[in-house]
């Protein structure tokens, strides 16, 4: 008896050994964060030392990208490891995700994981392979959210937003048995429209000189589709809701993200906002001095928005290391894509252009990542979940299209994918066209269909910002061979939908 009880308690003991050697998980999810606006990729207005905490303990992705740029997609892509047409969620206007496919967190699961994902899921209100959840619904709010918990229970919480799925992610950290690994996605709503700062965070960034983008007036030549969108700072940027600027304190207390403010919150809204108000209506700006008079307000509220999330980054980066759980914790901090600040004129996302293709994302894991680490390794967010199967020793399975970046962790891996395949569906808000297109680091080719039907190409090397499209200049050897590699990505993939139009003759 003695001797069984002993083989019983060394089996427990190897089973929890082998538990602790998994790694925890932790995914920081922000939206629409553009990496222009972050210290670690070299911004000077951008204050996010949180964020940059993780850069500096780990490794910083140049080169990370997103297989479709807009927010529902991105976490379906994150979530299956699968591409938009794979997974079922092409968009956020028409799409429903089916959260019983197969999703990393589900492969966690089964090896012992404990899983959560708090916040900004923006999937639908039954989310799937989850121990916990406390989910935003729909696009969610700065203020006083509402949240679906398990057996579709409603709850709305009083509080600034960032730090309320910040407290619900710490105290499910602080309910777990550290014997078992977890994985923890915080989703956050910032830095999404209509930028809303937490109150403390007014005055932040208000006395930054903005220069204005190099193409701030872009004129579109030869790119039908940028010539008919409507993301516009100048056209169609909202002065109430977008920029606080209602014509009365009547109307701005009526809009949905102010009615439901407590009176606190409240006046302090009216406190900040009205004296810029009096200030605007005095200067009687118009044409480009109004645009840009938008633009400077634009990136205001935004930074301070970004600061607000930025500090709550850093109490959940104190936490593990007051936990001792730094060590064997991968952080993974990005943005479901990236965002315009301005560049030809907009704000919005969408378009396979970089600063919205271009996610930030910045990774530390100290058992495996060098601090400092810098990588121009080209990956996507659809990697991110065999990466992370893989470190938690579960196989890939055979329908995950993704393909892990541990090599480009270790830095064994200096490139990463050869090729970048991008597909955008909404036909509808912002008036983006869909399209699809590949990117090999020096070319960019771009096929875009329904509202426009036209062709683009750009040589990033010459022109990073986009600006000059030569698909009718450029040697034809060029354009043969990169669509050459587009149907190869199209193939590949299995975008059946996609191959039909590029088949078609313009």
């Amino acid at each position: 008896m003695k001797k069984t009880a002993l083989l019983i308690v060394l089996c427990v003991a190897k089973v929890l050994a082998f538990a602790q050697q998994k790694p925890n998980i932790v995914i920081i999810i922000s939206d629409d964060h553009s990496y222009q606006t972050i210290g670690a990729y070299g911004s000077t207005l951008g204050h996010t030392p949180n964020i940059d905490r993780i850069a500096t303990a780990g490794i910083r992705f140049n080169k990370a990208y997103v297989t479709n740029s807009i927010c529902g997609p991105s976490r379906a892509t994150l979530l299956t490891g699968k591409y938009s047409h794979k997974n079922g969620f092409k968009d956020n206007e028409t799409s429903n995700f089916d959260h019983s496919q197969d999703l990393f967190v589900k492969d966690l699961q089964k090896v012992g994981y404990k899983t959560a994902w708090i916040g900004k899921q923006h999937l639908g209100n039954e989310p799937q392979g989850f121990d916990y959840f406390s989910v935003l619904v729909g696009q969610g709010h700065y203020f006083n959210p509402t949240f679906v918990n398990a057996n579709n229970q409603r709850e709305t919480v009083n509080g600034y937003v960032s730090d309320i799925v910040t407290d619900k992610a710490t105290h499910w950290l602080d309910s777990l048995d550290k014997s078992n690994p977890f994985c923890l996605v915080i989703g956050h709503k910032a830095t999404h429209r209509t930028w809303m700062p937490d109150p403390q965070d007014f005055g932040k960034n208000d006395e930054k000189e903005f220069p204005l983008p190099a193409n701030f007036y872009d004129d579109y030549e030869g790119r039908l589709s940028a010539g008919g969108q409507e993301m516009s700072i100048d056209k169609d940027m909202h002065m109430g809701y977008d920029l606080k600027m209602y014509n009365s304190v009547a109307a701005m207390k009526k809009e949905g993200n102010f009615s439901r403010m407590n009176d606190d919150q409240w006046r302090k809204y009216l406190a900040y906002y009205k004296p810029i108000k009096e200030q605007l209506d005095m200067k009687q700006l118009s044409g480009k001095a109004l645009a840009e008079w938008k633009y400077r307000r634009y990136m205001i509220d935004y930074l301070n928005t970004a600061e607000s999330m930025d500090r709550n980054i850093g109490r959940v980066l104190d936490y593990l290391k007051e936990h001792d759980l730094e060590k064997n914790t991968i952080v993974i901090y990005l943005s479901d894509q990236g965002f315009y600040m301005g560049e030809h004129g907009w704000f919005d996302k969408r378009f396979m252009y970089e600063e919205s293709f271009r996610t930030p994302m910045i990774a530390k894991f100290p058992e495996m990542i060098a601090k400092g680490t810098v990588s121009d390794a080209q990956i996507m967010n659809v990697d991110i979940a065999p990466t992370l199967l893989q470190l938690a020793g579960v196989k890939k399975p055979q329908e995950m299209q993704g393909q892990s970046f541990v090599d480009v962790l270790t830095g064994k891996d200096k490139r990463g994918r050869q090729n970048l395949y991008y597909h955008y569906y909404e036909n509808g808000e912002h008036a983006v066209s869909p399209h699809f297109g590949v990117s090999d680091g020096h070319y960019k080719l771009i096929r875009f269909y329904k509202r426009v039907n036209s062709w683009e190409l750009y040589d990033l090397t010459q022109d990073p910002s986009e600006m000059k499209n030569i698909y009718t200049t450029a040697p034809a050897k060029i354009v043969k061979d990169l669509k050459k590699k587009l149907k190869r990505e199209i193939m590949k993939v299995e975008d059946h939908d996609a191959l039909t139009i590029f088949n078609k003759k313009l």
